[in-house]
C-alpha cells in the first residue's frame, strides 16, 4: 500500500503556512510531532462537552470520562501488546517515566555498590534520573561504548554485567544518530542474568511496530508528544511483578486505598503509580493519535520514512564539505550533519529563514556529543507527512548556507 502523502497532509492544519514568505518545512519531528486534526478536536469536544473529573463522581460527566480515560488504557495496552492494562501507567512524558523506575525501583533494589548500565547514545533523562540515584545510593554508573558508526558495541557492554548489575537502561533509537539499537539482544543478554531492563522508545513507537511481549522488556517508556498526540502525557509499561514490588514515585490522592494519620495503605496498579489528577483529556487524545498511525499503517510509515531516509542520505552526502555524524546500518528517519567550518546555530538561523525547521545543538545528549569531539549538530528528522520536495529544499537551503560562508 502507498501513502497518499497530499490527503495525510491536509490532516495536518500546521503544515499548511507560511513561514518567513516560505511554505513551512518541519523537519524537527524528533523533538515533537505535529497534531492531526482529529487529535485537536477531541482534545476541543472534551473540554467544550465532556470535562468533568475522574475516577471520583458519581455523577454523569464524571463516569463517562472515566470510562474513556481508562478506554485510552486500553488502546495503548493493545498497541504495545502488554498482557494487562493495568501495566500501562499514565505519566507526564518519558522523562516522568524514567524518573519514576529510577526512584521506584532504586528505593527497592539498589544499594551502595551496585552498578547500573547505561549507553553513550542515551538523552539525557536517561543518564540524569540513574546519576540521582548512584548518588543517592553510593551505586557505580557503567557506559555501554559505541562504534565510529555510532552503534552500541555490544561485546563490551556483556562486560559490563556483573553480579553487582541492578538495571540496564537504554534507548531503543538514538535521538540524536538515528540509530537503531538491538535491544532484543541487549534484554538477551540481561536477563540471562535475571537482570531487568528499561527501554527508552521515545524515539521508537511512532516509527514502527513495538510488541513488549514479544520483546520481553521489563519497562517501556515513551511520550505522547512525539507520536502524534498531546502535550503532557506518556506512558510507563512495567510489568506486573515489578510494578506491584515497588514502592510510588509520587503520592497523594487516587494512589492510596485507606489514609490515617497513622498509616496510609496504596492503591491496585494502576492508580498505585498516577497520583493526583491525571491528564485524562491528553490521555484520550494520545489513543486518538495511535488509532490514527493505525490507520495510516505502522508498516506503510515506516517503508516510507525509509524511502525519505535514503533519498535525504544521498543528497545531502552529494554537498561538499557535510559530513553525516552517525552512520548506523540500521536507523530510523534522522539525519545529523555538520558543515565544516561553519557552526550549526548560524547554519541553522539561515536554514529557518528559509521556512525550514530543524535542530541545533547536542540534542540532549551532550555526552555523546563528547565522546564524537563535536560541539554539536544540525538534524533532520523527518515524518511521513514529509516529501522528497521538502529534501531538495533542505538541499537548495545548505548550499546556500555554504556559499554565505564562503
Amino acid at each position: 500500500m502507498s501513502l497518499d502523502i497530499q490527503k495525510i497532509r491536509k490532516d495536518f492544519p500546521i503544515l499548511n503556512q507560511q513561514i518567513y514568505k516560505k511554505p513551512l518545512v518541519y523537519f524537527d519531528n524528533g523533538a515533537t510531532t505535529q497534531k492531526p486534526q482529529l487529535v485537536i478536536d477531541e482534545e476541543v469536544k472534551i473540554y467544550s462537552e465532556e470535562n468533568s473529573n475522574i475516577h471520583r463522581g458519581v455523577h454523569y460527566l464524571s463516569e463517562q470520562l472515566t470510562q474513556r480515560y481508562e478506554d485510552a488504557r486500553k488502546v495503548v495496552r493493545k498497541f504495545i501488546n502488554a498482557k494487562h492494562d493495568h501495566e500501562v501507567i499514565f505519566t507526564s512524558g518519558t522523562t516522568e517515566s524514567i524518573n519514576t523506575i529510577a526512584f521506584s525501583f532504586g528505593e527497592k533494589y539498589v544499594n551502595e555498590g551496585d552498578e547500573i548500565i547505561i549507553s553513550t547514545l542515551e538523552h539525557h533523562a536517561n543518564i540524569v534520573p540513574w546519576q540521582i540515584l548512584c548518588e543517592r545510593k553510593n551505586a557505580v554508573l557503567k557506559i555501554i561504548p559505541i562504534n565510529e558508526n555510532g552503534e552500541l558495541i555490544l561485546e563490551e557492554y556483556e562486560k559490563l554485567i556483573s553480579s553487582k548489575t541492578k538495571i540496564v537502561a537504554v534507548n531503543h533509537v538514538s535521538n540524536a544518530l538515528g540509530t537503531i539499537n538491538d535491544i532484543k539482544r541487549i534484554i538477551e543478554i540481561a536477563h540471562k542474568r535475571d537482570i531487568p531492563v528499561l527501554i527508552d522508545g521515545a524515539q521508537s513507537v511512532q516509527h514502527g511496530n513495538v510488541d513488549v511481549k514479544e520483546l520481553d522488556c521489563d519497562f517501556y517508556v515513551f511520550s505522547g508528544h512525539k507520536i502524534y498526540g498531546p502535550n503532557g502525557i506518556g506512558v510507563l509499561y512495567g510489568k506486573e511483578k515489578w510494578l506491584n514490588e515497588m514502592p510510588p514515585f509520587m503520592t497523594g490522592g487516587e494512589m492510596i486505598k485507606k489514609v490515617s494519620f497513622e498509616k496510609t495503605t496504596f492503591n491496585e496498579l494502576p492508580l498505585k503509580f498516577e497520583a493526583g489528577t491525571p491528564n485524562y483529556v491528553a490521555a484520550i487524545g494520545l489513543a486518538k493519535a495511535i488509532e490514527y498511525i493505525q490507520n495510516v499503517g505502522l508498516k506503510n510509515i515506516a517503508e516510507y520514512e525509509k524511502e525519505l531516509l535514503d533519498y535525504a542520505t544521498k543528497k545531502l552526502e552529494s554537498i561538499e564539505g557535510l559530513k553525516i555524524i552517525g552512520t548506523a546500518q540500521n536507523k530510523i528517519s534522522i539525519i545529523s550533519f555538520i558543515l565544516e567550518d561553519i557552526h550549526n546555530y548560524d547554519a541553522g538561523m539561515v536554514i529557518d529563514k528559509m521556512g525550514i525547521a530543524v535542530r541545533t545543538g547536542h540534542h540532549c545528549a551532550e555526552p555523546l556529543m563528547d565522546s564524537l569531539n563535536i560541539e554539536g549538530t544540525i538534524r533532520a528528522s523527518f515524518s511521513f507527512y514529509n516529501t522528497k520536495e521538502e529534501i531538495n529544499s533542505l538541499y537548495d537551503a545548505l548550499l546556500t548556507v555554504k556559499q554565505m560562508f564562503g
